[in-house]
């Protein structure tokens, strides 16, 4: 190994570091990588979470205030342009987001994401009409498009395998305090003129925090090694894990092909090649995702609490905590019972929670009745929709994911969650008005019944794995 002399390591010591005469490698378990080491990256990359869930939910205390001021109020097709064109925005930066990490490197792309959230911020809180406040969310958006797969990424190659589902958590809890905060300084919006444009001005302060403490974040050392910048990788390596670790996991990166041969992997090759399959697995499971209908809630709590009299600050905030309080048990569940159990036990959740809503839209429900039934199935609707289907699937991408195609593949994988992401916000009004209440939660309650057979057939567990062994794993099932 080139460098300097390192220690070998204590977690696989093989028969060549104790110079026994047989040269086949005997590995014997050692302790572990100390997670401490790559948390505080991990922290800092979770910013961009933050920032996606901020705004996401910045809009939905706010919209009645900025459609008056700005005067648009009373048209819905408007109010769901502000509300998706941030979406259509996070559609072209997913879009390039491959390309953009693989080209520059994992910290450089947080930095690059961090600029257009704050221009756009600063173009939305200083608009004076809807075209000025649709530029700025379009900004804002491909920010948005580009932090979360480059998040899943970092958080993915940064951490020890025994952690990676606890801190792939992280930027759950990160989004749902994100969410929190944007509900929370949306509050004094409709008594207090002009306060939407300070909650715009907010975001900027998380924004610079990510750009500037991604200067003293390591860089992944999987970026590293697939540029042929070993020494380096293995300096990011011993920062991450610490000197007697470095050894092992430079070993688990040699099983990989060495040099950057993702430069040089076409767009048909993913969709039509030997990765058809995880491909399939990836866009399907992001667009079963969306199509539950979560973001709808998020987008348009506000309104239907007030339909039933319930004061959105009330409703807002449960549903915050509801959130919030999934994804701490995901994050503790999620390397005991693994990926495809949390997956399976959420989606079914949503099933059944959503229905709850049906029987509230139905004319057989009392005010009262339907009141509880819709309000309490949304908040088991979130908290199911917390513990699994929210993190899992950014986390299990960027697992499953072979590493020369891994940036690039999450990239298209994630625009397809924000094409459907954008549809769902443009045309959800919409369409509640149009098929009702009743029939809408149906068609969402479906597509949650619909992912839990899919994930029952096709989703591979990943816990407690390294992302070379999950690799192997995956060619040796596609070759049966």
């Amino acid at each position: 190994m080139r460098g300097r002399q390192r220690v070998a390591s204590r977690e696989f010591i093989t028969a060549y570091d104790i110079k026994d005469e047989n040269p086949a490698s005997v590995r014997v378990p050692g302790p572990r990588p100390c997670w401490r080491r790559s948390l505080r990256h991990v922290i800092v990359a979770s910013l961009s979470s933050f920032l996606y869930g901020y705004h996401v939910g910045v809009v939905n205390e706010t919209l009645e205030s900025i459609s008056i001021d700005l005067g648009f109020s009373g048209n819905t097709l408007a109010e769901g342009l502000v509300v998706s064109i941030c979406l259509g925005g996070a559609f072209i930066g997913s879009l390039f987001s491959g390309w953009i990490a693989d080209g520059v490197g994992r910290r450089r792309s947080f930095q690059l994401c961090a600029l257009p959230m704050i221009i756009g911020a600063i173009m939305s809180a200083t608009s004076t009409s809807l075209w000025g406040m649709l530029l700025g969310r379009l900004f804002v958006g491909t920010g948005m498009g580009l932090g979360p797969p480059v998040a899943a990424l970092y958080v993915a190659e940064v951490s020890p395998p025994a952690v990676r589902g606890t801190f792939g958590g992280l930027t759950q809890i990160a989004t749902c305090l994100g969410l929190m905060g944007s509900l929370f300084i949306g509050i004094p919006a409709k008594e207090i003129v002009g306060w939407w444009r300070i909650c715009f001005w907010v975001s900027v302060i998380p924004s610079t925090a990510l750009a500037l403490f991604m200067e003293i974040c390591a860089e992944s050392p999987y970026w590293l090694f697939k540029r042929g910048r070993t020494i380096e990788a293995e300096a990011e390596f011993e920062k991450l894990l610490g000197g007697l670790h470095v050894k092992p996991a430079m070993n688990d990166l040699t099983k990989s092909d060495r040099g950057d041969e993702s430069s040089g992997i076409k767009i048909s090759e993913l969709l039509f090649g030997c990765h058809a399959r995880v491909m399939f697995i990836g866009s399907t499971l992001f667009a079963l995702q969306q199509l539950s209908g979560i973001n709808a809630v998020f987008y348009f709590s506000s309104a239907v609490f007030e339909s039933f009299g319930v004061p959105s600050k009330l409703g807002n905030t449960c549903v915050g905590i509801c959130n919030l309080l999934g994804s701490i048990i995901s994050m503790i569940l999620m390397d005991k019972l693994g990926r495809k159990v949390l997956l399976l036990g959420s989606f079914l959740g949503m099933a059944v929670t959503m229905g709850l809503q049906v029987i509230a839209a139905s004319p057989y429900a009392s005010i009262f009745g339907g009141m509880y039934l819709s309000v309490g199935g949304m908040l088991l609707y979130v908290l199911s929709f917390a513990l699994g289907a929210g993190p899992v699937p950014c986390l299990l991408m960027s697992e499953i994911l072979p590493g020369k195609i891994r940036a690039k593949a999450m990239a298209i994988c994630l625009a397809v969650h924000w094409v459907i992401n954008f549809f769902v916000g443009l045309l959800f009004l919409r369409m509640l008005e149009q098929l009702g209440a009743q029939l809408l939660y149906s068609i969402f309650g479906s597509f949650c019944l619909l992912a839990v057979l899919f994930v029952k057939k096709y989703v591979l567990e990943t816990k407690g794995k390294s992302l070379q062994e999950i690799e192997i794993a995956l060619l040796a099932q596609e070759a049966t």
